[in-house]
């Protein structure tokens, strides 16, 4: 490993706005603005729908964007990250509203919002790997799941009051079926095709805004019969204003368990936001400054009269699509946001609400990721997939907090169950010295133009950021062998890190061996076909059978180039 890289531990805790800032330039400047302009449009019509789906009025979910997106941009630790509400947070605020009121959701996202600062402080942001992957998937397809049963009420018109918990908003559409509005229906429809049917060549435009004008002018000349969001919510076009809750202990006790939801939720969604974005711009983003950024602006977005938030993927990607490269998008895109709330927010009123409903159905399907849930069903172990459906189920029929946890505690005891399974006992021959042991890599002659690497202990989700060291360095290099003999077991997570140092070799013409890879993860290779990626041939199970097989690619690679 190079010994200049930079240990987690040693992260700076520096805005990445500071670092870009030195050399930034006219056309880069141009570049942000347009991408902020951008984002921004994309932003208000989700902002509002995510608020509603929250419980909140629809201006909430645009202070959110205004106040934690610029404080993001201004202290985070990534590039490009874009920070606003996110559906992840829906039904937990939605709780939280309907038993403790505004006051209570303030003061539990104040205390998220220390608990973040602290975690950045104390450099946790690298343990938030300890989550499996599993978990996400099920909880983020578990959220996805309430989401979409909140709206049918909206989408189809039904006339109840709706219950919080997602069972019972089940039962009570069941009950009232009879109240369906045929007009609703027809909106939803009319909003759904054409957020699907928008041409991908005017993604610029986001389809979202075009549904929310064209239905709420069929809706108002052509006096439709259906629910409007002014017909059940008063608009403000206020700029969002200081207030500050009434603390007292014995709430902030209660509150507690919702406070680390929110804390260990926006971490996590936030940290995957910077890990895709940068490796869609080949940045590295500063985990620990960025959790200390999202705990500033849920503070900052909870007193001024917004909601939890957290980096979103989508927006994050859009702004790197559009020429994003710096915060300077983030920042631009909150002015803008409240510019429009400022001048334009009366017009909200005219949305019609089965356009609300249509619009958080594609989020709903967007973030549920359930190729990524089909593709665990298909290749990782029985454990990991019952992992995952639980956290899910546990999610829709409970809340995050139990399922979390329950994802937690199974995830942990299966492990240790997998590691009871793979460990033996037996007896060492005593070695004076340990170069006189045969298969010592010292002793071996390797290939001009092959490197060696060893991977020791079991590949699971808490070890898999231990692998990406292999590629780091810049010398160059023809052949890649990976030897596995002191790998006794290997998961999902360490299938798919081996997997991304393949994809990166192949860019790279790189081609990987595979050395003495053990039974266990052998099989869970073979499950998930990645040994027909890389090739039979390339799996040797001795040191010097895979040294053959490099000196023989070598001269292959030789060949091809004279």
């Amino acid at each position: 490993m190079d010994s200049k890289a930079v240990k987690p531990s040693e992260e700076k805790l520096k805005p990445k706005l500071i670092s870009v800032m030195k050399n930034y330039s006219r056309e880069q400047f141009f570049k942000d603005i347009v991408a902020g302009i951008v984002v921004a449009i994309i932003a208000i019509p989700l902002s509002i729908a995510l608020a509603l789906a929250s419980g909140v009025g629809p201006e909430q979910g645009l202070y959110t964007a205004i106040v934690a997106g610029f404080i993001v941009a201004l202290l985070g630790g990534s590039r490009v990250q874009i920070a606003g509400p996110t559906a992840a947070f829906a039904t937990i605020v939605a709780g939280i509203v309907a038993d403790e009121g505004m006051d209570g959701l303030i003061m539990a996202t104040i205390m998220a919002g220390i608990l973040m600062v602290l975690m950045g402080l104390c450099r946790f942001g690298v343990l938030i790997k300890y989550i499996p992957g599993t978990i996400t998937t099920g909880f983020t397809f578990g959220i996805a799941v309430t989401i979409l049963i909140g709206q049918i009420k909206d989408f189809f018109g039904l006339d109840f009051k709706s219950p919080v918990e997602t069972v019972d908003k089940v039962e009570a559409i069941c009950k009232n079926l009879d109240s369906f509005n045929f007009s609703a229906f027809l909106i939803g429809c009319l909003s759904l095709a054409i957020l699907i049917l928008w041409p991908k060549k005017l993604e610029k435009i986001p389809a979202s805004l075009i549904a929310v004008i064209v239905c709420s002018l069929v809706v108002n000349l052509a006096d439709v019969n259906v629910n409007t969001i002014g017909d059940l919510y008063s608009i403000s076009s206020a700029p969002p204003k200081f207030s500050a809750p009434e603390f007292s202990f014995s709430k902030m006790k209660a509150l507690v368990p919702d406070a680390f939801t929110i804390a260990v939720l926006a971490a996590v969604e936030s940290l995957l936001s910077c890990v895709v974005s940068d490796g869609m711009i080949g940045s590295k983003h500063r985990s620990n400054m960025e959790l200390i950024a999202q705990g500033a602006a849920n503070i900052g977005s909870s007193l001024f009269g917004g909601i939890p938030a957290t980096g979103a993927i989508a927006r994050t990607a859009a702004n790197v699509k559009n020429g994003g490269r710096t915060p300077i998008a983030g920042i631009v895109h909150s002015i803008v946001v409240l510019v429009i709330l400022v001048s334009l927010m009366p017009y909200a009123k005219l949305i019609p609400m089965p356009t609300i409903a249509a619009i958080l159905f594609i989020v709903a399907y967007n973030m549920c990721g359930w190729k990524n849930i089909v593709y665990t069903v298909k290749t990782a172990p029985k454990s990991d997939v019952m992992v995952l459906f639980v956290t899910l189920v546990f999610t829709v029929v409970f809340d995050l907090v139990v399922a979390i946890g329950v994802g937690l505690v199974l995830a942990a005891l299966l492990f240790m169950k997998r590691m009871a399974d793979v460990t033996e006992a037996h007896n060492w021959v005593d070695i004076d010295d340990e170069d006189t042991d045969p298969d010592n890599i010292a002793l071996k002659k390797i290939p001009a133009n092959t490197r060696v690497y060893e991977i020791n202990g079991p590949m699971f989700f808490a070890a898999s950021d231990k692998y990406r060291y292999v590629l780091e360095d810049n010398k160059k290099f023809d052949i890649l062998c990976i030897r596995m003999r002191n790998v006794p077991a290997i998961d999902a997570t360490g299938i798919e890190a081996l997997n991304n140092i393949v994809k990166r070799c192949e860019k790279r013409g790189i081609k990987v061996i595979f050395s003495h890879v053990n039974e266990q993860p052998m099989n869970a290779m073979k499950k998930a076909g990645f040994t027909e990626r890389v090739g039979s041939e390339n799996f040797c199970d001795h040191i010097d059978t895979a040294l053959l097989r490099a000196a023989e690619l070598e001269k292959q690679i030789a060949a091809a180039r004279a």
